[in-house]
């Protein structure tokens, strides 16, 4: 089934930054309203790998991350798929995207997300289908 929209990692370590008050505030909000409708939410495997490597880097502890991505995953989480490798490496050349953003792209199209929240998209802009929105725009 379709989800609403599809969480970047950098929401998700916005959501824990104690360095960032005004972005935490909004990203907080964004995971928990995803928290409270799980079935309109979608991330990928390489965002929970993402945020795994990067929380503990910024200096939480093991345990703190596992119970986060545990969280997480009551959301709908797209695997890593050769179909949508391949997609995204189409989505790469055809927006001029690093593989990494192509890769959260293909995963938010393949997740049927109509939104993808994220600040590394141009905020409005249309990719095929999936808008992407960067909350700290507005």
């Amino acid at each position: 089934m379709p989800v609403e929209r599809f969480l970047d990692t950098n929401i998700l370590l916005y959501g824990y930054d104690l360095d960032a008050e005004a972005k935490r505030q909004i990203a907080q909000n964004l995971i928990e309203e995803a928290l409270l409708k799980p079935d309109q939410t979608a991330i990928s495997v390489q965002v929970l790998q993402e945020f795994q490597v990067n929380f503990i880097r910024s200096g939480h502890s093991m345990k703190a991350s596992a119970t986060l991505l545990e969280d997480f995953c009551l959301w709908t989480v797209i695997d890593n798929t050769l179909p949508i490798f391949r997609h995204g490496f189409s989505l790469q050349a055809r927006w001029q995207l690093s593989l990494g953003d192509s890769m959260i792209l293909a995963a938010a199209s393949a997740s049927g997300a109509r939104e993808l929240v994220t600040e590394d998209f141009n905020h409005g802009q249309d990719y095929d289908g999936v808008k992407a929105i960067n909350p700290f725009s507005r």
